[in-house]
């Protein structure tokens, strides 16, 4: 069983994109993700002809504690935008980080698996529906992220699940 069925990342986590996720996430660059998110909605439009018109756009969520240390989830501020643009439902509450665990970016390979590995439910307020569910990440290095997020909505009886990142 796949988890993700579909995953798609408009620019190359380098230079100036990688600078500005940075930015977003450490420098709390709230502007950032509104030109990005912009750019995000235009590109993809115009490359992808088989994005769902009707469809529901989860951010990944973060750790309560990453989350307040931040004051804001980079995911949730880019993806509400896009979700917006592309006439999606937006629904951040759908899946929830259930552990605390440690940045992605200071793993490799086999350690960014395990290390995601049962972090995510889905919120027990919610009940699938028949729709195309889009989750919505920075950055897209190993695909662990998604896939693991993907899998939580695959048990629950999720037919499609598509993966849109900003970077890979």
């Amino acid at each position: 069983m796949l988890s993700v069925d579909f995953v798609y990342s408009l620019w190359n986590y380098d230079g100036v994109i990688r600078r500005a996720i940075l930015k977003l996430k450490y420098n709390f660059a709230y502007k950032v993700a509104e030109e990005l998110a912009e750019k995000f909605v235009e590109k993809l439009k115009e490359d992808i002809s088989g994005v769902p018109k009707s469809a529901i756009l989860i951010p990944i969520p973060l750790y309560r504690s990453r989350k307040n240390w931040r004051g804001f989830n980079q995911t949730e501020v880019m993806g509400k935008i896009i979700a917006e643009r592309m006439n999606w439902n937006y629904e951040a509450g759908i899946l929830v980080r259930k552990k605390k665990t440690s940045p992605q970016a200071e793993l490799r390979g086999k350690e960014r698996t395990k290390n995601i590995h049962n972090a995510f439910a889905l919120s027990s307020a919610y009940r699938l529906q028949n729709m195309q569910y889009i989750f919505f990440d920075d950055v897209l290095t190993t695909g662990s992220t998604l896939k693991e997020a993907g899998k939580v909505l695959k048990r629950r009886g999720a037919k499609t699940v598509f993966g849109l990142t900003i970077a890979a």
